[in-house]
Order: C-alpha cells, then structure tokens, then sequence
C-alpha cells in the first residue's frame, strides 16, 4: 500500500475489528498459558519471539536505525513493557471476563493524565465517564466472592498503562520507521521482561503444549500482526472512531469466557461491567457527535 492509495472505509473497519478479534482472544490465550507458566516468563516468550519476527521483517531497513529510534522506541516500550506486565498478572488474578472490563478503562485515564501533566481539561462528559466507573467498579467489588481482588487492582493498573502507551506514542513519537520503531519497543519489552524473570521469583512450573501454543499465538497474532495493522490502518478513521472500535476488545473476551472457560458473573457483577463498558463508551460517543457536528457545516459550505 503506497501513500497515496487510501483504502476502502470498509476495509479499514475490517481490519480494525479484526485486530479486535485478536486483541480479545489474547485474554483467553494468556490465562491458558500462565495456568502452568509464571507470568513473568510467559510476557518474555512472548516477545523473544515477537522481536525474533520483527528484526526478520526489518532485516533491510536496520542500516537505517539510528540513536533517535532507539531512544524514542525505547520511551514508548518501557510503557509497553509495564502494560504486558500488568496484563498478564492482572489475567492470572481474576476472570478474563472481568480483567477485559476493566482494561477497557484505558479510555478515561487518557484525560485524566493528560489533565495532570499537560493540564488539558477533562470534561463534564469524562467527569460523568469516570463516575460512573467508579460506580461500576464499587458493583464489582461488592458482586464476586471475592470482592475487588489483586488480580482487578492490576487490570486496573494495566488500563492506567494502556493510556500512558497511546499517550506516549503520540506525544514521543515523530515521523519514524514504523517498523523498526516497532522492533524497538518489542525488544525493550523483552528486556523488561527479562529483568522482571530474573527479580521475582520463579515458582515449579511445567511448560505443556497448551502453554507453548499461548505464546505463539500471544506473539505473532495480538503482538506482530496487530500492531501492524494498528499501523496501517488507524490513520484512515479519527481517534474517537478506532476507539470505538477498540471497545470491543471486551467484548471478545467476555464471550470467550463464557463459552471456553465456562466464566459465570452474577447478577451485581454483570451490572458493574455493564456500567464500566458504558463509562469508557459513552464519553466516546459525544466526542463521534461533536466531529460529526463539525464535518456538518462544513460540508453544506
């Protein structure tokens, strides 16, 4: 694809809900997998072997990575880093139904850390978007046996991280090769990793076939292939519509925990997801109206 070639809306979307799809399944593919490997180890498999992959693809382009790719690489990877991290203890303390939810919180942490270091304004439509949250995560933790447990607190964490992510790759990041900008954050992902493997300690563990197909599956699908099409496509639709689309991640991992893992939420439980899944929906949703409010006038000009 050139850069005077734009594809169809229609495929855009496509790729963009299919990245989704991959995004989603890598709940279901993470709690397999760290069932019998330690988290820590499962987060640097998975990106020895995405590193592997990228620094195949870019073998042409690696005369031109420079010390400024690597510094702004390495900015955005210790972000993902920390987000891999926190993902996959968060998934091994909780219910992926319940660890998808609240990941998606990443969307109300956006105005807030931009408030606190750039002091952009949040919003009475963020305001309402992080009420209601907390009322969701309240439901949460009155809902399950085990109220709002480790395995949330991280997944919350980790949706903290996600936006620390997106923000850093817009505030950092400048006209870069994307793939080897790429090929750096996975690498810096590995040396954290890596660190993280040596400092915590490493329970008995056994590595079976489900566990080695988790990581595979964890580094070349959600990892390699989606932020390549992250890449390639995100740039045709505005930020409110890929975020739209991005909330369907829950979504994925809701219906995989139902119909693989046999998940089952209660009644108080459902309704503290439902109400998180709308706090992070809804502010997006007055943020389309108002674009479509400005294409409007202009377009009757």
């Amino acid at each position: 694809m050139t850069s005077t070639t734009t594809p169809a809306l229609g495929r855009v979307y496509f790729f963009l809900v299919l990245t989704t799809l991959f995004w989603g399944g890598s709940f279901l593919f993470t709690k397999i997998g760290v069932a019998t490997i330690p988290p820590q180890l499962f987060v640097l498999s998975r990106f020895i072997l995405a590193t592997l992959i990228m620094l195949a693809t870019c073998s042409t382009r690696l005369r031109k990575l420079d010390s400024n790719t690597i510094i702004r690489g390495m900015a955005v990877g210790i972000a993902l880093g920390l987000t891999n991290l926190s993902f996959v203890f968060g998934v091994q303390g909780t219910s992926i139904s319940r660890a998808g939810i609240l990941n998606n919180l990443f969307v109300l942490f956006i105005p807030v850390i931009t408030k606190l270091i750039w002091r952009d304004k949040i919003g009475r439509i963020n305001m309402a978007g992080i009420a209601l949250a907390v009322a969701g995560i309240v439901l949460l933790a009155t809902g399950g046996g085990a109220g709002f447990n480790r395995g949330d607190i991280i997944s919350t964490f980790c949706a903290f991280m996600i936006a620390c992510h997106i923000i850093s790759v817009s505030k950092v990041l400048k006209n870069d090769d994307v793939l080897l900008i790429t090929l750096v954050q996975f690498a810096t992902v590995t040396l954290i990793a890596g660190g993280a493997t040596l400092l915590l300690p490493l329970p008995a563990f056994t590595v079976t076939a489900p566990a080695v197909m988790s990581v595979v599956y964890c580094a070349v699908l959600p990892t390699v292939l989606c932020f390549t099409l992250q890449n390639i496509f995100q740039r045709y639709v505005t930020p409110t519509r890929a975020g739209l689309i991005y909330t369907l991640d829950p979504v994925w991992s809701l219906i995989a925990g139902f119909f693989v893992l046999g998940e089952r939420l209660n009644s108080r439980e459902w309704l503290g997801c439902g109400i998180i899944f709308l706090a992070a929906l809804l502010p997006l949703l007055f943020r389309l109206s108002a674009e479509k409010q400005q294409v409007t006038p202009a377009a009757n000009i």
